[in-house]
């Protein structure tokens, strides 16, 4: 394979049809309107460049659609059940012990309280002692911050499952 050649991944994903394509990209972000600004700058030539597109969508959202993208995310410590993404990207809360779990839910709903939406931050990587430091920190923000932060890491989410869906060879 040259350089210059679209990876198959990738070019599996442009040559989807709309309403398959829709459902993808739908699938690694729940706002609509990071959906169709991908939607509508297809083909990519690389997956750098649907990486850039995805930031380019996510620094643009409005707040209805933060929203919107935020809603799709289970709180952590409680991954969508049959969901394999939640649960692999949630994996460093699936060992903890029972205390960390009980803290992580009553950290979630002090967040969910003080912010009026789940805690998100790209769990991929992280432990849940991790996870629960970021909230204890983060619970002190002002809301402003906090959405901005909250921003950050939905693009991260989104590049990581950008990178899954092209980046595969079969």
């Amino acid at each position: 394979m040259t350089s210059t050649s679209t990876p198959p991944g990738l070019a599996r994903f442009n040559d989807l049809e709309e309403r398959a394509a829709l459902a993808a990209l739908h699938e690694a972000c729940a706002s609509t309107e990071w959906v169709r600004r991908l939607l509508a700058a297809r083909p990519y030539a690389t997956a750098d460049a649907l990486y850039a597109a995805s930031d380019a969508a996510m620094a643009e959202l409005g707040t209805a659609d933060l929203e919107e993208a935020m809603a799709g995310h289970p709180p952590i410590g409680r991954p969508k059940p049959r969901d394999p993404a939640s649960a692999r990207e949630q994996r460093g809360m699936a060992g903890a012990s029972e205390d960390l779990k009980a803290e992580m839910l009553e950290l979630n709903l002090a967040y969910q309280e003080k912010f009026g939406h789940v805690f998100l931050i790209c769990a991929s990587g992280r432990t849940g002692e991790q996870m629960r430091d970021a909230v204890k920190e983060r619970i002190g923000n002002a809301p402003e911050r906090e959405r901005e932060i909250v921003r950050t890491e939905l693009g991260k989410i989104n590049r990581i499952r950008l990178a899954r869906l092209v980046e595969e060879d079969a």
